[in-house]
Formats: C-alpha cells, structure tokens, sequence
C-alpha cells in the first residue's frame, strides 16, 4: 500500500519504521495522515510485525493537530466519512475540532500489539507529545524538545495526554509541564523520565534499530505478552498487580516444555558470548 503523507519500510529484521512526511508542515496531523497512519498500523498488525519505530522527516517530530482544518462549530474539512475510526470512548456526537477525535492516532498505536519505539527527531509539540507518550519507548535526538501549551491556546488533551504525562514524570512535573506549556530540552526530558535515550541526531535512526534487534531477540508471543502484561500491572494497585502478574506467570510458563526451555537458554548463552567477542 502506498501513502501520501506517510512512510511504511519494513525491514527484513522483522521491525518496521513509520515515518510522518509532511515536513514543510511540521508534520501537522491532518485527518488524511492520521487516517493513514491507522490504515499503516492495521496493516503491520496483520503483517505480524513485532516491532514499530515511528519518526518523522524535517525538524519537527510532529507539532500537533492541523489548524488548518479547525472548526470551532465541530464540522471538519478533512477526508473522513464521518465514522469514528480509532477514537476514543466517549459521546459519538461530541463536538469534533479538526476532527480530533476520528482518526485518533494513539488509539491507533495502542491497537499495535507489538513494542512502539518513538524515535523522536525534532519538536512534540502538544498533540505531538500524546504521540510521543503513546510509544513504549522514547529515544529523542538531541536537538528533540518537547511541550504541551494546551493551556497556552485554550484547549485540553484528548488523546491521553494528561494521563499519560503524569504517569510518566509524576504530577508535581506534569503540572509544572502542562500549566506553563515551557519547552523541555532532551536531556531534561530525559532527567525527567519522559525519555528513554539521548542520541545525537545523526545516530537517531540506527539507535531505534539496535534497540528494534535486542527486542526481536525476545521468543516472539512472550514479546506481546510482556509488554501487555507491564501495561495492565502499570493500572493497578499494588496488592492487584502482584496477584495479576503471579496468575499471567502461571498461564504462560506453565506451558512451555523444559526441553524447549533448555533450548532458549543455550542459544541465549550463545548469543551472549557472541556479543561479548
């Protein structure tokens, strides 16, 4: 399938990138290109690709919405048939700016059962930043910043943010972050927590991949597995969460054979002593 405002590159590896193209624009995400990305995301699902890096080409990661299509009486001027694909829960008749709410990209990637890498190369700029917050993992050039001025333009998150944010870099930050919509350099952003790496800008790219290889190293079920189970423990009080994880360890582990077993943990010693010359 091939798309206008994106980039689909799967690698033999097993690892695929998506890249936002609309650099001229900051790579805005009008309805077409969100409706794209859905169509890209369901298509690599299906592919049984485990491993997603999402970037974008130009200077910006992505710097949100495009205002192009706003329309404060909740019409839209993009291509969308009216259905909500992806969206979020919530009123079907709920007014919808820009569309905001179909297409929604990150219910898009939480549909991506396998790991999200964020590479993020440039700004993620409010609904850029719930993008960025919805990947599994974050590995920012260093000329990457990020920002949420919701508050600056009048507006509240819909895709997650403010959820996502607090969980990520606590509350007192995410007020601090949210309420005064200042610009986090990366390595501040990695001093909070909000990211994973720092790389300089040229590295980007084969950083996201090497971390893509270390994953796929994984036993492919156990890689899904894993990431879900984090996910659901990541929900729930402390008490629940142990009681969630011993009963997915006990369906999981209860069904591989030793043999099997004894196989994976002599090709992983393999492995290591491999990497270490």
């Amino acid at each position: 399938m091939s798309y206008d405002s994106i980039v689909v590159e799967r690698h033999d590896a097993g690892f695929a990138t998506l890249t936002l193209n609309r650099p001229e624009q900051l790579n805005t995400l009008s309805m077409h290109m969100r409706q794209e990305m859905a169509q890209a995301i369901v298509a690599l699902q299906r592919d049984a690709v485990r491993v997603l890096i999402l970037t974008a080409k130009g200077r910006a990661f992505t710097a949100g919405l495009d205002l192009d299509e706003w329309r404060a009486d909740g019409t839209s001027d993009g291509t969308s048939d009216g259905t909500s694909h992806g969206a979020s829960d919530g009123p079907s008749d709920a007014p919808i700016a820009a569309g905001a709410y179909l297409f929604d990209p990150v219910a898009a990637l939480q549909g991506f059962e396998g790991v999200v890498i964020g590479a993020i190369n440039g700004m993620a700029i409010t609904g850029g930043l719930e993008i960025a917050l919805a990947c599994d993992v974050l590995i920012a050039s260093s000329s990457a910043r990020f920002a949420d001025t919701h508050a600056l333009v009048g507006l509240l998150p819909g895709w997650g943010g403010s959820v996502r944010l607090v969980r990520r870099v606590g509350l007192l930050r995410a007020k601090e972050m949210a309420l005064t919509g200042r610009v986090l350099t990366a390595d501040e952003a990695l001093a909070w927590g909000l990211v994973n790496q720092v790389v300089p800008p040229d590295q980007l790219l084969a950083a996201a991949e090497a971390m893509a290889q270390q994953m796929l190293a994984a036993v492919p079920g156990t890689l899904k597995d894993y990431k879900r189970l984090l996910d659901e423990v990541a929900a729930l009080p402390m008490d629940a969460a142990l009681r969630h994880e011993r009963a997915a360890s006990v369906a999981c582990n209860a069904s591989v054979e030793r043999s099997v077993l004894l196989e994976r943990l002599a090709a992983l010693r393999q492995r290591q002593r491999a990497s270490e010359g």
